[in-house]
């Protein structure tokens, strides 16, 4: 009998949960990719999954009736429903970074980061005496461990004293896009930035995300040259705060809010920037920078967590300094071709198949 291994991802909000949701869909699609699999995979995930991802239609995917929105009622299905329909599964995979109370076969558990353990101030009471307890139990009962970054791999071996053997990185995936057949012109005119220089940040308006740093060297240190911040990305908990910062520095008419947008408008409006700036506190990956980098954008991002490891000489990684990024417009007028050339080849470590392939060894170990 071929033995069957389950994707848990009712926590998977589609367009809801930032990078976790495409690091996850990605080394599927990756897994796909790597040839004739000696195993089936079923993917458990919640209302209207499916339809935002056709990219893995090659998998049975079983939807829940529920969207996954109520933390509460998807921590209580994952312990029934999906419990009574993995049984007999000789692996079961765990993407949102914690294990259900029940669970069925050897177990691996996807940990996209421990941001947690850094920055509790950013977690509400509920959340953070949620992970406090459940993410040191799950790490002790999963079979394997699975992450995105060396950065996270060394962190929970050093915070948790985990067996080195048992974690392993599973890189995050970049799906190939071809820059000529992006209307880059079209788009921006639809968002109003035809003929306008601009550094794009794409992330949602959470605390660690540090947008705040951009508008303060826009309202200093940039303020004399014609470079625009472009933010797209959803509103997370800091935006009423961010907005408000905005225009008490004085830069309203230089800073634009585009909200989320699609796919398509994603990769043209990154295309068409001058920079991909990423200034976050704090990244498990930071899929951005990857994905800037494959599309031929200079990046420049802080020092902070995994964004070292994962750029590498693909481009500027700075401390968050206001001084260290005060002639980061000089830098990318300057060096724009020497950092095109380093990202892209950069960027090629970073493939689906890549992805898929680390996947599927960690999947090979489980089941021998």
């Amino acid at each position: 009998m071929t033995p069957r291994v389950a994707v848990n991802l009712l926590w998977c909000q589609p367009g809801r949960v930032g990078g976790s949701e495409q690091y996850l869909a990605r080394q599927l699609a990756g897994l796909a990719l790597t040839g004739p699999l000696n195993f089936d995979v079923a993917v458990y995930a919640p209302r209207g999954y499916a339809v935002a991802h056709p990219e893995l239609a090659t998998f049975a995917i079983s939807e829940s009736r529920s969207t996954g929105a109520n933390r509460a009622a998807r921590i209580a299905r994952e312990s029934t429903w999906l419990e009574s329909r993995t049984r007999g599964v000789a692996v079961t995979h765990h993407g949102g970074g914690t294990i259900p109370f029940r669970t069925n076969g050897r177990t691996l558990l996807t940990v996209h980061d421990v941001q947690y353990l850094t920055y509790p101030q950013y977690f509400s009471r509920a959340r953070l005496a949620y992970l406090s307890y459940m993410m040191p139990r799950s790490l002790r009962r999963a079979d394997a461990i699975a992450v995105p970054s060396g950065y996270v791999r060394d962190t929970l071996i050093d915070r948790f004293g985990l067996d080195a053997s048992v974690v392993h990185v599973v890189v995050h995936g970049i799906e190939s896009v071809d820059r000529s057949r992006l209307d880059v012109g079209a788009v921006q005119r639809r968002h109003g930035l035809e003929g306008m220089r601009y550094f794009i940040y794409p992330a949602i308006t959470h605390p660690h995300k540090n947008h705040r740093f951009l508008v303060d060297l826009l309202a200093g240190p940039w303020r004399g040259t014609d470079i625009n911040l472009l933010f797209i990305g959803g509103e997370g908990r800091a935006h009423g705060d961010l907005t408000a910062h905005v225009a008490s520095r004085g830069v309203a008419d230089r800073v634009r809010f585009t909200g989320h947008v699609g796919a398509i408008d994603r990769d043209s409006l990154v295309a068409g920037a001058d920079a991909l700036v990423f200034p976050s506190e704090y990244e498990g990956f930071g899929a951005p920078v990857a994905e800037a980098m494959a599309l031929g954008v200079p990046v420049v991002a802080s020092d902070r967590a995994s964004l070292p490891g994962v750029i590498g000489d693909g481009g500027l990684v700075l401390p968050l300094d206001p001084a260290a990024w005060a002639d980061v417009p000089h830098r990318i007028d300057s060096d724009r071709n020497a950092l095109v050339a380093a990202g892209s080849a950069r960027a090629a470590a970073f493939s689906l198949l890549a992805s898929g392939r680390d996947l599927r060894g960690v999947y090979d170990g489980l089941l021998r």
